[in-house]
């Protein structure tokens, strides 16, 4: 059996608030669009890997704990963690943790989108475990 991942599904009280955001913020392509109530869509990230927003029903103020159980956190892979911190500064991110140590090598960088939801750049030197 081969096995890829297809898409991501990720609830929000205000889906096409956070559609926006993905689309402004991290440049995602819209590539689904329900055009309905509730709305639903779908977005490219680069480098293929589609989300599914859709309505949620309700939030916990836990979301942003990376120790909570369940999928955490989404991991974008940059060449400079400084040059992509700058960009979305520019577009109006607020980091507010230090770059650190990466599992498996290298150094990450998290940040939250407009929901609160968790994730991290990550850069990688030649030679790991991840190509």
């Amino acid at each position: 059996m081969e096995l890829k991942v297809e898409h991501i599904g990720l609830p929000s009280r205000d889906p096409v608030a956070l559609k926006d955001w993905y689309v402004a913020v991290l440049g995602a392509e819209l590539v689904f669009d329900n055009g309905q109530t509730p709305p639903a869509f779908f977005v490219r990230l680069a480098g293929g890997v589609m989300l599914e927003i859709y309505e949620g029903d309700f939030a916990v103020k836990e979301t942003a704990d990376n120790k909570l159980n369940g999928f955490r956190h989404l991991a974008l892979r940059v060449d400079s963690i400084e040059s992509a911190k700058a960009e979305l500064e520019s577009r109006g991110v607020r980091f507010t943790e230090q770059v650190k140590p990466a599992g498996g090598g290298g150094r990450v960088l998290f940040f939250a989108d407009r929901d609160g939801n968790l994730l991290h750049f990550v850069e990688r030197p030649a030679g790991t475990v991840f190509g």
